[in-house]
């Protein structure tokens, strides 16, 4: 969801960027780079690892979202390119569709709803839905689960390295469509295929 059909990495990254500055600290570009695609609750648990025992995770927590909704009250939720266009294809062919999202059910209904995607999925998973997050494929198996298909009829969009290794390790063909980071030698072998858009799945 974030980063493959929404414009919503930078957001996040900001916010993240501009808590942990709050509290005297910094999150450098590189560092967030390795907490893409994975859930929020185990990219917290990186940031505390990366800032050390003192660092006031609680109240970093508490200051992202702050500064989450502010990104979004300013600069709203954009959908990536191609995006669009593919949902109006998909619909108009019957395709089903789901969402296989990091993002907790609570964050992803509200991002969902101010980008005015939310009824154009069958199924929402989210990774407080299953037990294990991305790169685990719990996610995927769950979304195709809920479909009434099997992995192998199914195609999976992804722009994480995270997603990707789910989605291929539950049996499913992958699109990668990479946002902010590379893809990795390891993502490059697992994707079917690397995009440099929707406009092109």
């Amino acid at each position: 969801m974030d980063g493959l059909m929404l414009d919503t990495e930078p957001l996040y990254q900001a916010a993240w960027q501009r808590a942990a500055a709050a509290l005297g600290y910094t999150l450098d570009d590189e560092f967030y780079l390795t907490l893409i695609g994975t859930p929020t609750k185990d990219a917290l648990k990186k940031v505390g690892a990366y800032f050390g025992p003192t660092f006031p995770l609680q109240h970093f927590t508490k200051l992202g979202a702050d500064q989450w909704y502010q990104q979004v009250e300013e600069h709203g939720i954009d959908t990536k390119p191609g995006l669009l266009p593919l949902l109006d294809q998909l619909e108009a062919a019957a395709v089903p569709r789901a969402v296989a999202t990091s993002s907790s059910a609570k964050q992803a209904a509200e991002t969902l709803e101010a980008s005015g995607l939310g009824a154009r999925f069958a199924h929402i998973v989210t990774s407080d839905q299953v037990a294990r997050g991305k790169p685990a494929p719990d996610l995927y198996l769950e979304a195709v689960r809920r479909l009434g298909l099997p992995p192998v009829a199914c195609i999976a969009l992804e722009d994480s390295e995270a997603g990707v290794q789910s989605a291929f390790t539950a049996g499913m063909t992958v699109l990668m469509v990479p946002d902010l980071k590379k893809p990795s030698p390891q993502a490059e072998s697992q994707a079917y295929k690397i995009l440099p858009s929707l406009h092109q799945a």
